[in-house]
């Protein structure tokens, strides 16, 4: 178990991240408190918003300030599987050559993955996407690639149907946050997208993120210590399975929401894996605010986040999905007894 000066002084770096992205991206802080947790929780980030709200550009912050090895992938209708493993070109003598692909090309050191528009891949595509990110590893070439450290990092657009297709159940489940980045509501932060130069040059923003804040090679091993070193209290611990019970059967703790038939309204509710990585990125919470023990309002924090992605509605209601998991995820923190 870590000492609390070795969580003490993770704790500030971890803080120094936060700072370091905010020098390129503004009014995004809650966006960018929860990507923190999942870096620590060792968990990747599926992000949506609208065209414009600066995804990418908080990806890119964040990919830097992490260090490590980056790559980068542009979702599109005709990239295959193979493309993220190997690359063929023909050579300056006419001799065709085959060398490593995004994902390989790094071996261990591949530390972020940003994967753009993510939605726009193949199916074929994301399969091979979700074995790199559950086991973090890929089968090329006769052998077993590892990429210990790998984090991956993806945005969605939400907006353009045309040559999308939709990331499965089981794809959506190895995210271990599904975040909605608004668009910006303070008048500051507007006026300044809008009218300040600095932020209309992307690459020459990402220039003001300090590189490497954090060793991201350490990601690991801090990150098994802050859950070892995080307790959870007995009724903590009856809250969260209360929690769980909930997402399976809400009217069984009289939830209800209007215009639904509960009975009806789920499909399937959390996993266990999805439990678990709830508990994970609540001892995160907690530790980020400074304290080796959970408190309900650690579980709020993380509740959507965690799980809005991985309770399954029944067909009739899926269209409603971003609305009725925020109205489930509300009710449930509303009615289930706080300890």
């Amino acid at each position: 178990m870590a000492s609390e000066t070795e969580l003490e002084d993770w704790r500030g770096e971890a803080r120094n991240m936060e700072a370091a992205v905010a020098n390129a991206v503004v009014g995004q802080e809650a966006i960018s408190h929860l990507i923190n947790i999942a870096l620590y929780a060792r968990g990747h980030v599926l992000l949506e918003g609208g065209v414009g709200v600066g995804k990418t550009t908080l990806l890119r912050a964040f990919a830097r300030a992490t260090g490590g090895d980056f790559e980068r992938v542009e979702g599109t209708i005709d990239l295959m599987p193979g493309d993220l493993i190997y690359h063929t070109f023909v050579d300056a003598d006419g001799k065709p050559r085959i060398e490593p692909g995004p994902l390989l090309r790094h071996g261990e050191g591949l530390s972020t993955f940003f994967f753009n528009e993510i939605n726009r891949s193949r199916p074929q595509v994301q399969s091979l996407l979700l074995r790199a990110m559950a086991e973090r590893t890929v089968s090329a070439f006769g052998r077993d690639y590892r990429f210990p450290h790998l984090t991956v990092f993806a945005d969605r657009n939400k907006v353009e149907k045309d040559e999308t297709f939709e990331l499965a159940s089981a794809a959506r489940d190895r995210f271990l946050f599904e975040l909605n980045m608004p668009t910006p509501q303070d008048d500051d932060v507007r006026r300044a997208l809008v009218f300040e130069p600095k932020f209309h040059d992307v690459d020459a923003l990402m220039e003001s993120v300090p590189r490497a804040v954090i060793d991201a090679t350490r990601l690991n091993a801090i990150g098994a210590a802050i859950q070892h070193s995080v307790t959870l209290s007995p009724r903590i611990e009856r809250y969260v399975l209360d929690i769980w019970q909930a997402t399976e059967t809400p009217q069984r703790f009289g939830i209800g929401l209007p215009d639904v038939d509960m009975e009806r309204l789920i499909l399937a509710g959390a996993s266990p894996r999805g439990m678990s990585a709830l508990v994970r990125a609540v001892r995160v919470r907690a530790w980020l605010e400074g304290r080796l023990h959970v408190l309900p309002e650690d579980v709020h924090a993380v509740l959507l986040p965690a799980l809005g992605h991985r309770v399954f509605f029944t067909p009739v209601y899926e269209m409603r999905r971003q609305e009725l998991a925020d109205a489930l995820t509300a009710m449930i923190v509303r009615t289930i007894a706080v300890p």
